[in-house]
């Protein structure tokens, strides 16, 4: 498990950019996917890999 813990309306930063987080969803085998929300209000689905935690 990480050290950071990633929340709804966390900012993150993602392969495609920066966003927020609106969805947490469980995948049948069991690890977590984020979705995370763009400027333009795209979501992408991403899992903790992925994600870092934006500094303000």
């Amino acid at each position: 498990m990480s050290e950071s813990i990633i929340t709804p309306g966390a900012d993150v930063l993602t392969p495609r950019g920066r966003g927020a987080i609106v969805d947490v969803r469980a995948t049948p085998s069991g690890k977590f996917v984020f979705g995370v929300e763009d400027d333009d209000g795209e979501v992408s689905y991403f899992t903790e890999k992925a994600l870092r935690l934006a500094r303000s």
